[in-house]
């Protein structure tokens, strides 16, 4: 259903699913535009040689972060809405369609980190052993945003304006997350509320492994795993609490 569903969005487009590999590529190439050209943007700590290649480097590794969260917890208030067939004529494991828009999500971060491997190769010459690392990182997100996607999943029958407010709510999320600029570029006052944006660790994390070539914090990356986990056990079961209604409000 994963894959039916990547199909799906580009059925009927000339260029069919190369359109997931071109479409971060030109996004990329927008925001490094705006923010490193117009706005002459440095990232800081790399010195004189920063180049405009390196800054876009760093902000594609959050921009993909960023973009695999949205793009699930976006869509996550409309699940059930958009398929009463699922609720009211066959018997469906209604819980299993946040995990299939996280396939989907997936399968667009898997081509933009190939993108941003490709950059790096150019940009420093070799991909550091560290990116083995990179699932590690990446897991706990994609359990805490499951976590998410089944409790809005679930709201958004009830509630629809759930669907309007997280997509103000991400791309709020998306301007206090590292993505744009160091974490350092902040008064120290100020990083622990960025702190408290589920995206940012996970975005730093991403960074040191893809870019900086280092080690994940490992106890902070337990801590946020167990997190992760707890959020994700609540949301399903506050899911499978509140299915009993669905086909009555449908």
């Amino acid at each position: 259903m994963s894959k039916r569903e990547v199909l799906g969005r580009y059925r009927g487009s000339a260029l069919g699913v190369t359109w997931s590999f071109f479409y971060p590529v030109i996004m990329l190439a927008v925001y490094t535009f705006v923010f490193s050209v117009v706005f002459k943007m440095r990232w800081g700590g790399l010195g004189a040689t920063e180049s405009k290649a390196q800054f876009a480097v760093l902000l594609f590794a959050g921009m993909i972060v960023h973009t695999l969260f949205a793009e699930v917890i976006n869509r996550a208030p409309a699940l059930i809405v958009s398929n009463p067939a699922y609720v009211k004529k066959v018997v469906f494991p209604l819980e299993v369609l946040p995990i299939i828009s996280m396939g989907s999500a997936l399968f667009h971060a898997a081509i933009s980190l190939m993108v941003l491997l490709i950059a790096i190769i150019v940009t420093s010459g070799g991909v550091p052993g560290t990116a083995i690392f990179l699932p590690v990182v990446l897991l706990p997100l994609v359990i805490l945003t499951l976590g998410f996607a089944w409790m809005l999943s679930s709201l958004g029958v009830y509630l629809r304006d759930v669907g309007q407010a997280i997509g103000v709510l991400t791309t709020i999320m998306l301007f206090l997350a590292p993505v744009f600029y160091p974490i350092e570029a902040l008064p120290e006052a100020y990083r622990p509320w960025l702190q408290l944006n589920p995206l940012t660790f996970i975005i730093e994390q991403v960074r040191v492994v893809l870019i900086w070539g280092e080690h994940p914090d490992w106890l902070a990356l337990l801590f946020y795993s167990t997190v992760a986990i707890v959020i994700a056990l609540l949301g399903f079961l506050w899911f499978d609490k509140t299915r009993r209604g669905f086909a009555d409000v449908l």
